[in-house]
Protein backbone atom coordinates (compact mmCIF):
# COMPACT_ATOMS: atom_id res chain seq x y z
CA UNK A 1 0.00 0.00 0.00
CA UNK A 2 1.33 3.28 -1.05
CA UNK A 3 0.30 6.03 1.68
CA UNK A 4 -0.22 9.73 0.10
CA UNK A 5 -1.18 12.09 2.82
CA UNK A 6 -4.53 12.84 1.29
CA UNK A 7 -6.17 9.92 2.11
CA UNK A 8 -9.00 8.87 4.14
CA UNK A 9 -7.93 6.53 6.12
CA UNK A 10 -9.28 4.58 9.72
CA UNK A 11 -8.89 1.25 11.25
CA UNK A 12 -11.28 -0.16 14.28
CA UNK A 13 -9.79 -2.76 16.62
CA UNK A 14 -11.44 -5.09 19.21
CA UNK A 15 -10.58 -8.12 21.23
CA UNK A 16 -13.63 -10.87 20.20
CA UNK A 17 -14.47 -14.12 20.47
CA UNK A 18 -13.36 -17.03 18.08
CA UNK A 19 -13.78 -21.09 18.02
CA UNK A 20 -10.34 -22.24 18.21
CA UNK A 21 -9.17 -26.21 18.52
CA UNK A 22 -12.02 -28.86 19.52
CA UNK A 23 -14.54 -25.97 19.15
CA UNK A 24 -13.07 -24.13 21.84
CA UNK A 25 -14.04 -19.99 22.60
CA UNK A 26 -10.85 -18.24 22.83
CA UNK A 27 -10.34 -14.61 22.17
CA UNK A 28 -8.00 -12.83 20.03
CA UNK A 29 -7.55 -9.32 18.62
CA UNK A 30 -8.94 -8.22 15.53
CA UNK A 31 -8.02 -5.08 13.56
CA UNK A 32 -9.43 -4.07 10.26
CA UNK A 33 -9.37 -1.26 8.10
CA UNK A 34 -12.56 1.02 7.10
CA UNK A 35 -13.34 2.04 4.12
CA UNK A 36 -15.15 0.55 1.01
CA UNK A 37 -14.27 -2.53 -0.65
CA UNK A 38 -13.10 -6.04 0.27
CA UNK A 39 -9.79 -6.55 1.87
CA UNK A 40 -7.19 -9.38 2.13
CA UNK A 41 -6.70 -10.69 5.89
CA UNK A 42 -3.91 -12.02 8.11
CA UNK A 43 -3.55 -14.18 10.56
CA UNK A 44 -0.79 -13.55 13.00
CA UNK A 45 0.90 -16.16 15.41
CA UNK A 46 2.33 -14.79 18.74
CA UNK A 47 5.37 -15.61 19.80
CA UNK A 48 6.79 -17.61 22.80
CA UNK A 49 6.61 -14.57 25.15
CA UNK A 50 3.11 -14.55 24.83
CA UNK A 51 0.07 -12.68 23.53
CA UNK A 52 1.72 -9.26 24.31
CA UNK A 53 1.49 -5.73 23.38
CA UNK A 54 3.94 -6.27 20.38
CA UNK A 55 1.72 -8.78 18.31
CA UNK A 56 -1.15 -5.91 19.29
CA UNK A 57 0.96 -3.47 18.11
CA UNK A 58 1.68 -5.28 14.50
CA UNK A 59 -1.56 -6.70 14.36
CA UNK A 60 -2.47 -2.97 13.96
CA UNK A 61 0.20 -2.50 11.74
CA UNK A 62 -0.87 -4.72 9.11
CA UNK A 63 -4.14 -3.37 9.27
CA UNK A 64 -2.87 -0.06 8.49
CA UNK A 65 -1.36 -1.74 4.97
CA UNK A 66 -4.43 -2.91 4.30
CA UNK A 67 -5.58 -6.39 5.59
CA UNK A 68 -8.35 -7.39 7.89
CA UNK A 69 -5.57 -8.95 10.94
CA UNK A 70 -6.80 -11.40 13.63
CA UNK A 71 -4.25 -12.37 16.78
CA UNK A 72 -5.38 -15.46 18.25
CA UNK A 73 -4.56 -15.60 21.59
CA UNK A 74 -3.00 -19.49 21.85
CA UNK A 75 -3.10 -19.41 25.68
CA UNK A 76 -6.26 -19.02 26.42
CA UNK A 77 -6.78 -22.18 28.23
CA UNK A 78 -3.79 -21.36 30.75
CA UNK A 79 -5.49 -18.84 32.52
CA UNK A 80 -5.07 -14.95 32.35
CA UNK A 81 -3.12 -12.66 33.83
CA UNK A 82 -0.25 -10.52 32.81
CA UNK A 83 1.62 -11.66 29.23
CA UNK A 84 4.52 -12.69 31.17
CA UNK A 85 2.97 -14.53 33.44
CA UNK A 86 0.61 -16.80 31.13
CA UNK A 87 3.71 -17.44 28.92
CA UNK A 88 5.48 -18.34 32.13
CA UNK A 89 3.07 -20.82 33.02
CA UNK A 90 2.59 -22.31 29.80
CA UNK A 91 6.27 -22.52 29.42
CA UNK A 92 6.45 -24.56 32.69
CA UNK A 93 3.51 -27.22 31.18
CA UNK A 94 6.13 -28.08 27.77
CA UNK A 95 4.13 -25.19 25.73
CA UNK A 96 0.90 -25.90 23.73
CA UNK A 97 0.40 -28.80 21.42
CA UNK A 98 1.27 -28.56 18.20
CA UNK A 99 -2.67 -29.65 17.43
CA UNK A 100 -3.50 -26.55 19.76
CA UNK A 101 -1.98 -24.35 18.26
CA UNK A 102 -3.12 -25.29 14.20
CA UNK A 103 -6.39 -26.10 15.63
CA UNK A 104 -6.39 -22.35 16.55
CA UNK A 105 -5.15 -20.62 13.79
CA UNK A 106 -7.44 -22.51 11.21
CA UNK A 107 -10.13 -21.10 13.00
CA UNK A 108 -9.09 -17.92 13.30
CA UNK A 109 -8.97 -18.49 9.55
CA UNK A 110 -12.54 -19.31 9.06
CA UNK A 111 -13.29 -16.07 11.63
CA UNK A 112 -11.98 -13.97 9.01
CA UNK A 113 -12.63 -15.35 6.00
CA UNK A 114 -16.35 -15.29 7.00
CA UNK A 115 -16.43 -11.88 7.60
CA UNK A 116 -17.98 -9.37 4.72
CA UNK A 117 -15.28 -6.88 4.17
CA UNK A 118 -12.56 -9.80 3.11
CA UNK A 119 -11.81 -10.69 -0.37
CA UNK A 120 -11.58 -14.33 0.00
CA UNK A 121 -7.37 -14.49 0.52
CA UNK A 122 -6.18 -15.05 4.00
CA UNK A 123 -2.02 -14.78 4.81
CA UNK A 124 -0.60 -16.54 7.97
CA UNK A 125 2.71 -14.59 10.15
CA UNK A 126 4.52 -15.55 12.73
CA UNK A 127 7.70 -15.02 15.03
CA UNK A 128 9.63 -17.65 16.76
CA UNK A 129 7.65 -20.16 17.34
CA UNK A 130 4.75 -18.30 16.08
CA UNK A 131 6.98 -18.95 13.15
CA UNK A 132 7.22 -22.75 13.79
CA UNK A 133 3.48 -22.60 14.46
CA UNK A 134 2.35 -20.58 11.17
CA UNK A 135 4.62 -23.21 9.13
CA UNK A 136 2.56 -25.80 10.79
CA UNK A 137 -0.85 -24.54 9.78
CA UNK A 138 0.40 -23.74 6.37
CA UNK A 139 1.40 -27.06 5.99
CA UNK A 140 -1.90 -28.64 7.79
CA UNK A 141 -4.62 -27.14 6.27
CA UNK A 142 -5.87 -26.24 2.75
CA UNK A 143 -5.34 -23.32 0.75
CA UNK A 144 -8.14 -20.82 0.28
CA UNK A 145 -8.08 -21.86 -3.80
CA UNK A 146 -8.98 -25.29 -2.51
CA UNK A 147 -11.89 -24.12 -0.91
CA UNK A 148 -11.19 -24.90 2.71
CA UNK A 149 -11.69 -21.61 4.61
CA UNK A 150 -9.50 -23.15 7.32
CA UNK A 151 -6.43 -22.84 4.75
CA UNK A 152 -3.73 -19.65 4.03
CA UNK A 153 -2.46 -18.67 0.67
CA UNK A 154 0.69 -17.37 1.79
CA UNK A 155 2.89 -18.07 5.02
CA UNK A 156 5.52 -15.95 6.62
CA UNK A 157 8.00 -17.80 8.77
CA UNK A 158 10.21 -14.99 11.13
CA UNK A 159 13.34 -17.19 12.59
CA UNK A 160 10.72 -20.11 13.93
CA UNK A 161 13.03 -22.88 16.06
CA UNK A 162 12.00 -25.62 15.85
CA UNK A 163 11.00 -26.66 12.33
CA UNK A 164 13.98 -29.17 12.55
CA UNK A 165 13.66 -31.11 15.03
CA UNK A 166 15.83 -34.44 16.14
CA UNK A 167 14.21 -37.29 17.33
CA UNK A 168 15.02 -36.69 21.00
CA UNK A 169 13.08 -33.08 21.31
CA UNK A 170 10.28 -34.96 19.84
CA UNK A 171 7.05 -34.54 22.39
CA UNK A 172 3.67 -35.77 23.10
CA UNK A 173 2.67 -31.90 22.52
CA UNK A 174 5.30 -31.84 19.50
CA UNK A 175 5.17 -35.17 18.73
CA UNK A 176 6.31 -34.88 14.30
CA UNK A 177 8.89 -32.19 13.40
CA UNK A 178 7.37 -29.55 11.08
CA UNK A 179 9.79 -30.50 8.30
CA UNK A 180 8.39 -33.51 7.97
CA UNK A 181 5.18 -31.91 6.41
CA UNK A 182 6.94 -30.28 4.18
CA UNK A 183 5.31 -32.08 1.29
CA UNK A 184 2.18 -31.03 2.11
CA UNK A 185 2.64 -26.88 2.13
CA UNK A 186 0.32 -25.45 0.29
CA UNK A 187 0.85 -22.19 -0.34
CA UNK A 188 3.85 -19.66 -1.00
CA UNK A 189 6.09 -19.44 2.10
CA UNK A 190 8.74 -16.35 2.95
CA UNK A 191 11.22 -17.15 5.60
CA UNK A 192 13.26 -14.03 6.95
CA UNK A 193 16.30 -15.58 9.44
CA UNK A 194 19.35 -14.25 11.51
CA UNK A 195 22.69 -15.81 10.66
CA UNK A 196 23.67 -15.31 14.12
CA UNK A 197 20.55 -17.34 15.47
CA UNK A 198 20.83 -20.60 17.43
CA UNK A 199 17.06 -21.49 17.35
CA UNK A 200 17.04 -22.15 14.04
CA UNK A 201 20.96 -22.06 13.21
CA UNK A 202 22.03 -21.49 9.55
CA UNK A 203 22.31 -25.28 9.73
CA UNK A 204 18.62 -25.56 10.39
CA UNK A 205 17.63 -23.28 7.75
CA UNK A 206 20.30 -24.76 5.15
CA UNK A 207 18.23 -28.33 5.87
CA UNK A 208 14.79 -26.48 5.72
CA UNK A 209 15.63 -24.75 2.32
CA UNK A 210 16.73 -28.36 1.03
CA UNK A 211 13.60 -29.80 2.40
CA UNK A 212 11.67 -27.43 0.01
CA UNK A 213 13.50 -27.50 -2.74
CA UNK A 214 13.26 -31.64 -2.52
CA UNK A 215 9.00 -30.78 -3.10
CA UNK A 216 9.22 -28.15 -5.74
CA UNK A 217 7.81 -25.75 -3.26
CA UNK A 218 7.65 -21.79 -4.70
CA UNK A 219 9.08 -19.57 -1.32
CA UNK A 220 11.56 -16.91 -0.76
CA UNK A 221 14.54 -17.23 1.98
CA UNK A 222 16.21 -14.26 3.11
CA UNK A 223 19.07 -14.61 5.91
CA UNK A 224 20.83 -11.24 7.81
CA UNK A 225 24.00 -10.98 8.81
CA UNK A 226 24.50 -9.12 11.55
CA UNK A 227 21.28 -10.20 13.38
CA UNK A 228 20.12 -13.26 15.65
CA UNK A 229 16.72 -14.18 17.04
CA UNK A 230 14.06 -11.45 16.90
CA UNK A 231 15.43 -8.53 14.91
CA UNK A 232 12.16 -7.35 14.62
CA UNK A 233 11.56 -6.69 18.10
CA UNK A 234 12.04 -2.50 18.41
CA UNK A 235 11.48 -2.94 22.13
CA UNK A 236 14.36 -5.43 23.10
CA UNK A 237 18.07 -5.29 22.42
CA UNK A 238 17.63 -7.87 20.03
CA UNK A 239 16.15 -5.25 16.98
CA UNK A 240 18.26 -4.48 14.30
CA UNK A 241 17.01 -1.22 12.55
CA UNK A 242 18.16 -2.14 8.97
CA UNK A 243 17.26 -5.59 8.88
CA UNK A 244 13.98 -4.75 10.32
CA UNK A 245 13.41 -2.16 7.59
CA UNK A 246 13.96 -4.30 4.63
CA UNK A 247 12.44 -7.00 6.28
CA UNK A 248 9.27 -5.91 6.68
CA UNK A 249 9.18 -4.33 3.32
CA UNK A 250 9.98 -7.97 2.08
CA UNK A 251 7.18 -8.93 4.01
CA UNK A 252 4.31 -6.24 2.66
CA UNK A 253 5.59 -7.09 -1.02
CA UNK A 254 5.28 -10.42 -0.72
CA UNK A 255 1.76 -9.97 0.47
CA UNK A 256 1.13 -8.07 -2.53
CA UNK A 257 1.71 -10.42 -4.94
CA UNK A 258 0.14 -13.88 -3.16
CA UNK A 259 -3.07 -11.77 -1.35
CA UNK A 260 -4.08 -8.95 -3.51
Amino acid sequence: MVYTTDMNEGIHAETVTMLGANGDKINAYLARPLGEGKFPAMVLVHHMPGWDLWYREITYKFAHHGYVTISPNLYFRAGHGTPEDVAAKVRAEGGVSDDSAVGDLAGAAKYVSALPYVNGKVGIFGTCSGGRHAYLASCRTLRQAQGDASGFNAAIDCWGGRVVMSPDQLTPKTPVSPLDYTKDLACPLLGLFGNDDSAPTPAQVDRHEAELKKHSKEYQFHRYDGAGHGFFYHDRAAYRQAQAVDGWQKVFAFLEKHLS
